[in-house]
C-alpha cells in the first residue's frame, strides 16, 4: 500500500482540487481492487517551518512513498499509473 501526503495551506484553491483528485482516483482504484491502494495524509506546511520553507510557493505538493510526485497540480492519469505500476 502507498503512502501518499498532501502538503497544502488553508485556503488554498488548488490544495481543494488536488485534494479532490487523490482522493477520486484512491477510491476509483480501490473498487478495481477491491482493496485499498493507498493511504492519504494531509500536512499543512503553516504547522511545519521546515516544510514551510521548502515549500512555501510550490504548494499543493503530493508525494507519494516519501517521493515528489506533482507540485501544484495533479494529474489523475499520472497518478494512476504511479499508484498502479
Amino acid at each position: 500500500m502507498h503512502e501518499l501526503t498532501l502538503l497544502t495551506r488553508p485556503g488554498c484553491h488548488l490544495c481543494d482540487d488536488a485534494r479532490d483528485v487523490v482522493t477520486r482516483v484512491l477510491g476509483e482504484l480501490e473498487v478495481e481492487a477491491s482493496a485499498p491502494v493507498g493511504r492519504l495524509e494531509e500536512r499543512s506546511i503553516v504547522d511545519d517551518p521546515e516544510l514551510l520553507a521548502r515549500y512555501a510557493e510550490e504548494i499543493p505538493v503530493l508525494m507519494i512513498d516519501g517521493r515528489v510526485h506533482n507540485i501544484w497540480r495533479v494529474d489523475p492519469e499520472r497518478l494512476r499509473a504511479a499508484l498502479t505500476a
